[in-house]
């Protein structure tokens, strides 16, 4: 497409990786890049007919082992936006019910000719093992507690937009540290684009070492709020915990929930964020989570974006017509 080539053509950076797989992994220039991209993205969806033929004739296979609405949804419709086929599949409706493995399943999904797997699973590696036993692009939609890329990127996305820059800002990760992959990749996003992070939570969901990453970490909420430009709340992962580490939901609301009259204590203008789902009256009040300081639609808006850059990027330059 014109706006993808002008974008790149903008950051002076090409697209070089077969796959997307963490944050970790890019440069700051290359995070730059797909946030460059999404942007000439976005205007798409705002069209009365949502449709481009960028990536018309690749075929995009959803896989995903663990239950999602936000990330899934927004993939197929990426990829649908962007004239791709796409396919979903569910572990449950798969032959991996009937003892196949993942990368025997895999396998037969590139002799089918596919072009892009976007794969979310619980453990944490399995798009990296995937990536280096196909052909195809792999993106990952989260594995684990260990990235979610395309959630970080949408949520740098959404920062820039509404601040004008990442630079120099102040960002507050409060919550399940130590089980979110969110919290990984938003780390090394913003990190890398030159933010302050600030990571809050129980000490029983913090990660030890994790200011080794470049993050300062606080037990104290009020402190994590008070100067913070973006406020990112997250949820309790207890599908993700062996034992339960917090006393009680309505403790950890007490204690690290943003409510009302936690938010008056924040600037005026501060972001209220988060990836979803959102467990209201725990992490989140309605108020906030409802609230004019509130971006969280803003983040599924511009997911959508995000992963049509994603799909676009990794399946290489368009072919040109003759």
């Amino acid at each position: 497409m014109a706006e993808a080539a002008v974008a790149r053509e903008a950051q002076g950076l090409q697209w070089t990786k077969k796959d997307l797989l963490g944050l970790e992994d890019l440069s700051a220039e290359e995070i730059r890049l797909v946030l460059a991209t999404a942007e000439s993205f976005r205007e798409i969806s705002l069209r009365p007919i949502k449709k481009v033929p960028a990536l018309r004739g690749k075929t995009v296979v959803n896989l995903f082992f663990e239950p999602s609405t936000r990330t899934r949804t927004s993939f197929e419709l990426a990829a649908k936006r962007l004239s791709a086929d796409m396919i979903n599949i569910t572990a449950s409706a798969s032959s991996l019910t009937k003892g196949e493995t993942i990368l025997d399943m895999v396998r037969n999904l590139e002799a089918l000719k596919v072009d892009v797997l976007i794969i979310r699973h619980a453990a944490a590696g399995v798009p990296h093992t995937i990536a280096r036993q196909t052909n195809a692009s792999v993106i990952n939609a989260g594995d684990g507690a260990h990235e979610h890329p395309t959630q970080a990127l949408l949520d740098l996305l959404t920062i820039q937009r509404q601040k004008g820059r990442i630079e120099g800002l102040k960002v507050s990760i409060i919550g399940d540290i130590a089980h979110s992959r969110v919290a990984r990749s938003d780390l090394w996003g913003l990190t890398k684009l030159g933010a302050c992070v600030t990571l809050c939570g129980p000490p029983t969901l913090m990660p030890s070492h994790i200011e080794d990453l470049g993050a300062r970490v606080t037990w104290d909420v009020a402190e994590a709020i008070t100067d913070a430009d973006v406020l990112m709340l997250l949820r309790i992962q207890h599908e993700r915990q062996e034992a339960a580490l917090v006393p009680s939901l309505r403790e950890y609301r007490l204690r690290y929930g943003l409510d009302e009259a936690r938010l008056r204590s924040a600037k005026p203008d501060v972001l209220v964020m988060h990836p979803g789902p959102i467990n209201r009256g725990v992490e989140l009040d309605s108020y906030v989570a409802d609230g004019p300081n509130s971006v969280i639609l803003d983040q599924v808006t511009n997911g959508v974006a995000v992963r049509m850059a994603a799909l676009f990027l990794v399946s290489g330059p368009p072919k040109v017509e003759e």
